[in-house]
C-alpha cells in the first residue's frame, strides 16, 4: 500500500515498482514541492524540489519603445589580491555595451528618439531591467531612464550623466577628531556635501522637450 502526497501543479504521472521504488513519468516540476512516501518504509521519503530558473535564450531581439539591449561587463572573478571569487560572492556588473535601441516613445504629439547609440559603454541602475541570453552571451533589456550615464572613457569621472542626473565627486571624509584622535574607517562621518563634475542633460516635459537642471559643474552642493 502506497501513499501518494501531492500539492501544486504540474504532475503528469506517478508509478510505482514491485520493489517499492518510484519512478516518474512525465513529471513536470513546478515551485510546489512534490512528495512520495511508502506505507512500507515511513521513515522515508522521496521530495522532488522545482529547478532553477533558467534564463530566456534568444537568437534575434529587437528593443521596443524607449528600450536597450545592453551586453553584459564580464563580472570581476577575483580580488585585487587574485583570489578567485565564487559565483555567489562575484559583483553583479553594473556597466555593458548598448547593441541594439528601439524606436523611442511619444511624449504629447513628439516622437523622441532614443538618445543612445549602439557601441555607448553605459552604466545603469543596479537592480533595473530584464536578463536575457542573447548570442549565449548575457544581456539585459532596460528602459532608457534606467541608464545612469555614458562612459566615455575607462575612468569613471568622464561619465556623461543622462537625464536630469548629476555626477558628484564627494568630498573627503575627516582622518581626525577635533581633538587629534585618529578615525577609523567604520568611524568616519560620511561626507554629505561635494562638488559637481557633470550634469544630465536635463529631464523631459510633457511636451517632449528637455528642462535644463538649475546647477552647473564646479557648484558645491
Amino acid at each position: 500500500m502506497s501513499s501518494v502526497q501531492l500539492s501544486g501543479a504540474g504532475v503528469a504521472a506517478v508509478a510505482f515498482t514491485k520493489n517499492g521504488a518510484s519512478s516518474f513519468d512525465g513529471l513536470r516540476l513546478a515551485p510546489p514541492s512534490v512528495r512520495v512516501c511508502s506505507s512500507r518504509r515511513p521513515s522515508r521519503s522521496l521530495v522532488v524540489k522545482a529547478a532553477t530558473v533558467v534564463t530566456p535564450k534568444y537568437t534575434s531581439l529587437k528593443p521596443l519603445g524607449d528600450r536597450v539591449l545592453v551586453k553584459l561587463g564580464a563580472a570581476e572573478e577575483k580580488t585585487v589580491g587574485g583570489i578567485l571569487l565564487p559565483s555567489t560572492a562575484q559583483s553583479k556588473p553594473q556597466g555593458g555595451e548598448v547593441v541594439a535601441v528601439g524606436e523611442g516613445r511619444t511624449i504629447g504629439d513628439k516622437k523622441v528618439e532614443v538618445s543612445l547609440q549602439i557601441g555607448a559603454e553605459v552604466v545603469y541602475s543596479k537592480y533595473a531591467g530584464t536578463e536575457v541570453q542573447f548570442n549565449d552571451t548575457k544581456h539585459l533589456i532596460l528602459k532608457e531612464d534606467d541608464i545612469i550615464g555614458v562612459l566615455e572613457t575607462d575612468d569613471v569621472k568622464d561619465m556623461k550623466p543622462l537625464n536630469d542626473r548629476v555626477l558628484i565627486k564627494v568630498a573627503e571624509a575627516e582622518d581626525k577628531t577635533a581633538g587629534g584622535l585618529i578615525l577609523t574607517e567604520t568611524t568616519k562621518e560620511k561626507p554629505s556635501i561635494g562638488t559637481v563634475v557633470a550634469v544630465g542633460p536635463g529631464p523631459l516635459d510633457d511636451e517632449g522637450k528637455r528642462q535644463p537642471l538649475s546647477v552647473s559643474a564646479g557648484s558645491t552642493l
